[in-house]
């Protein structure tokens, strides 16, 4: 003998309604009768769910701790897809949106330059005490300070400019590693010989050899050599192999 099961009814499991503040809020509700929700009070931080750290974890960035999203009122998107079939039995959700005002875009993090080369190598990060990382990215691109020592980077190395439709072309002997850094808004503030917005314009890529120092016995040479060049950035549509000699 068959039985029939109670289908939850997710939406009317969501309550939505005004916080003290007369703010829009939602209680979300399961079978068993469990509800959660979220005080919000600007520009106090939410605890618990999910956060969203975006588009800057911590103080990582030029934006306030952990970014502007986190702290802004969000609106319910009121025909948003369900949950899988298989995956929606007594479960409550809600789907919400964030619209960025103008204020918001003057001050998002944005990258006409990136890094090709140095994909999938280890790393050593200045800004967590030297810890060891590896590369995750299919180029590096730049939202917030960088300080990082490159390990065992090849020769070629290229720093690609859309904007201006050009890259630049390092190509380095004797030298294993490779630094790249750029100080963003903070520290450039604080240098003397720094102009304030001078992070903007400028990348630091170096040929350097920092995780085995070189050591020469008598009688022995060493030569490191370091080139940079200026070609168009369609020379570079097929990769670095492809780079003029």
């Amino acid at each position: 003998m068959g039985h029939s099961v109670a289908i939850w009814d997710h939406k009317a499991a969501t309550e939505w309604t005004k916080d003290w503040n007369g703010i829009d809020q939602v209680v979300l509700r399961n079978p068993q009768g469990a509800s959660a929700r979220a005080i919000f009070k600007p520009p106090k931080a939410i605890r618990g769910g999910i956060p969203i750290c975006f588009p800057q974890f911590g103080n990582c960035g030029s934006l306030e701790q952990h970014g502007f999203a986190r702290n802004k009122v969000w609106t319910i998107d009121e025909n948003s897809p369900p949950l899988h079939q298989n995956d929606s039995h007594g479960k409550s959700f809600v789907d919400l949106l964030l619209k960025p005002s103008e204020e918001d875009l003057k001050f998002w993090p944005h990258s006409e330059v990136r890094i090709e080369g140095l994909e999938t190598l280890d790393y050593l990060d200045n800004l967590f005490k030297r810890e060891r990382f590896t590369e995750q990215g299919d180029a590096i691109t730049f939202e917030s300070e960088v300080d990082r020592v490159y390990l065992g980077s090849p020769n070629v190395i290229a720093v690609l400019d859309h904007e201006r439709k050009r890259t630049y072309v390092i190509r380095k002997e004797g030298l294993p590693d490779a630094v790249v850094w750029n100080p963003w808004e903070k520290k450039s503030r604080a240098m003397l010989d720094f102009g304030d917005d001078e992070y903007k314009q400028m990348l630091c890529v170096d040929g350097s050899a920092i995780e085995k120092p070189i050591t020469l016995k008598p009688g022995e040479e060493w030569t490191g050599r370091l080139e940079l060049t200026v070609v168009p950035s369609s020379f570079c549509s097929e990769g670095l192999d492809h780079l003029p000699s």
